[in-house]
């Protein structure tokens, strides 16, 4: 007589046999994964985006987080008492607030996460752009518009950086030792100066460099949404041109998609902007047939 099994043992064991495909063409390959949002401060999300990377790790995939940190920099800059100015929206960043981001970036948020990574059972190692030359960095500038002459006048944001060169040889030994790199998006210019970067922008350089195979954007929304409300589960260079044109794609989402084509032009095979509020997202997107964002590639993925 067969014996009945029980049915969660059952859908576990569906689970991993459905899994295996994506597994088998991913194994060894680098996933890019930029944490941050409202998920970085909910201790349950937290925990579960630990328990994703250590499990990406677990069975031969290699992740490379980096995360972000303006509401904690704001958080302590108002602490200290520094006040903060803002030009269109952008946060000027002078010596002394760089200084701030680097100390919550490299430090607190670095660490953290490094601990619900180590509390999840991986082994991680928190680094930023200035560690063992990863990143090289040079100053950003802004234009806009004067309301009153409407011409478009340059805005000196500081000490803001943008990547133009990634050595991957530091993740690479890092990744080889079976360790998770964790990225703080700070990085040095030629001169030695200290930079602070856009983390979505430092995931996007970073992604492309490597080659990987996927760079998840973890942000606050389910990801590119149509007319109606509707998810756009795949999305092309040119869809994206279109839509933009068409006022589809507004304000935050402009910029993260700009960061995806960007990626997927120079070398990552695909990139992903998905909900980081719902629990395991990464594992949804990547282990299941439909995904539970919206992916970006040069065609069919």
């Amino acid at each position: 007589m067969i014996r009945s099994e029980d049915p969660r043992m059952l859908a576990k064991a569906e689970t991993l046999i459905d899994a295996l495909p994506y597994l088998q063409r991913y194994a060894g390959k680098s996933f890019v994964v930029k944490y941050g949002g409202h998920a970085m401060g909910d201790p349950e999300l937290a925990q579960d985006f630990a328990e994703d990377v250590v499990l990406l790790k677990a069975v031969g995939i290699n992740p490379v987080v980096v995360h972000g940190g303006g509401p904690q920099i704001g958080t302590m800059l108002q602490r200290l008492g520094v006040e903060s100015t803002f030009v269109d929206g952008l946060r000027l960043t002078d010596k002394v607030t760089a200084q701030i981001a680097e100390m919550v970036l490299s430090g607190a948020i670095n660490k953290e996460l490094v601990g619900w990574i180590a509390k999840a059972g991986g082994r991680a190692i928190g680094i930023s752009g200035k560690d063992g030359g990863l990143v090289r960095a040079e100053k950003v500038t802004r234009t806009a518009r004067d309301p009153g002459s409407q011409i478009e006048q340059v805005i000196d944001l500081g000490f803001v950086g943008e990547p133009v060169a990634v050595d991957t040889a530091v993740l690479e030994t890092v990744s080889a030792a079976g360790m998770i790199p964790v990225i703080a998006p700070i990085a040095s210019d030629a001169a030695g100066d200290t930079y602070n970067i856009n983390a979505d922008t430092m995931a996007g350089a970073i992604a492309a460099a490597l080659g990987a195979a996927r760079l998840f954007l973890l942000t606050d929304v389910a990801g590119v949404l149509d007319g109606n409300g509707q998810l756009l589960s795949d999305l092309t260079p040119a869809d994206i041109a279109v839509l933009r044109e068409e006022g589809t794609i507004t304000g935050g989402m402009i910029p993260k998609l700009a960061t995806c084509v960007d990626a997927v032009e120079a070398g990552c095979e695909a990139a992903v902007v998905l909900d980081g509020r719902v629990p395991h997202a990464m594992l949804l997107e990547f282990f299941t047939s439909r995904g539970a964002g919206t992916l970006v590639s040069k065609g069919a993925a």
